[in-house]
């Protein structure tokens, strides 16, 4: 198996496109053709995951959070990030980060998460917006209902009408169309300086920016008028409730705090959580909506408090964060950044399996949570 390989299984499932706009994602380090025969998968590349990864001889590390975040002005052993780089080169490892990807894509880190609170109405806090480059605009024209066909054709082959996996993907409405030609044209329909009226089709058919002037070439080109009327809109993308930042459940059934906890401790794998209960109430809360964010989540908690949600559950958020939720009659649960996401890293492993059968996929035992508490 190759590096590209490798690529092409994440975009199945976490395509990059997903990614947030400051995230660093993809192949950081290698070659698309090296080698994937040996994955190890990290939630952190510290030097300690690197010189495992050196002794099991692995070939493709898939860290989690990406070691090359901001740019680097050297590759020395100067610093420790550089170093990991250094030794990555060195013993022809490629680097791959999902990162946010596999935060916003369904069945990922969050979803992972809200599965263990129960049954219930899972959508995410902020939908993804997404919009195909073969349908960023809608291309309409006017003709006569029997060049329909023919312009179909004509723009099909030219990569207009494509959703999806679908081509040739078009819709009519048809209708009365009027036209009076002035001195000097020559109308298919009727003659000049005469208001002609022609039974006419809407053609409507997606197209992708970089298609549009082939689209509009071949219009003009097999379309029977002189003028043909055109008319060219730019898309919008399209929010998706599956796919975004964060999840907001609405249990089917309502639960305890406690219960809460406990269910996410078992499901985290954690021996603790930290709670910051809402301003004025106690523990013995029942909770029914719930938000939550893997990771750093403090972004999306006042967006979870607009949505109804009783409880935020996230990695970690700022202390004046926190005091703010909890003003606002939102109970925090802090179960520590990289906690909210290690777990997931069997499942992700399975994942790749499935669709790297010939690849060695492991989980690394040298990446650890960061905090000892004594």
């Amino acid at each position: 198996m190759k590096t590209q390989d490798l690529i092409t299984a994440f975009e199945t499932f976490a395509p990059t496109y997903l990614a947030n706009d400051w995230d660093n994602v993809g192949l950081l380090v290698g070659s698309t053709t090296w080698q994937a025969n040996n994955i190890l998968l990290t939630i952190d590349l510290t030097e300690a995951v690197m010189k495992e990864a050196i002794n099991m001889k692995v070939d493709t590390i898939v860290s989690y959070h990406p070691p090359i975040f901001h740019p680097l002005k050297s590759v020395t052993d100067a610093s420790f990030k550089e170093r990991i780089v250094l030794d990555a080169i060195s013993n022809h490892i490629a680097i791959y980060s999902p990162h946010t990807t596999l935060d916003v894509a369904t069945g990922g880190v969050n979803d992972w998460i809200a599965q263990c609170l129960g049954s219930g109405d899972v959508r995410a806090l902020q939908p993804f917006g997404y919009l195909p480059k073969d349908e960023e605009c809608k291309l309409i024209t006017f003709c006569p209902e029997d060049k329909v066909e023919e312009l179909r054709l004509a723009l099909s082959s030219v990569g207009s009408g494509r959703i999806g996996l679908y081509e040739q993907c078009s819709f009519t409405t048809k209708g009365v169309g009027t036209f009076l030609g002035k001195e000097g044209t020559n109308p298919s329909h009727g003659e000049a300086g005469k208001l002609q009226k022609v039974i006419e089709c809407k053609f409507e058919m997606v197209v992708s920016k970089a298609s549009l002037s082939l689209a509009i070439q071949a219009i003009r080109q097999f379309h029977p008028y002189e003028e043909p009327a055109l008319e060219v809109h730019d898309l919008g993308k399209r929010p998706r409730r599956e796919i975004g930042v964060g999840r907001r459940i609405h249990l089917d059934k309502p639960m305890q705090l406690d219960e809460l906890a406990r269910k996410l401790k078992k499901h985290l794998g954690v021996g603790y959580v930290r709670v910051a209960l809402a301003a004025g109430k106690g523990d013995r809360i029942e909770v029914q909506t719930v938000g939550l964010c893997a990771g750093a989540g403090g972004s999306v908690c006042d967006l979870a408090i607009d949505e109804g949600c009783e409880v935020f559950i996230t990695g970690e958020m700022t202390h004046h964060d926190v005091i703010a939720a909890t003003s606002r009659g939102c109970t925090v649960v802090l179960t520590g950044h990289t906690n909210s996401e290690r777990g997931y890293l069997p499942k992700l492993r399975d994942q790749l399996a499935e669709l790297l059968p010939k690849s060695t996929i492991s989980v690394s035992k040298a990446d650890a949570p960061l905090w000892t508490y004594f």
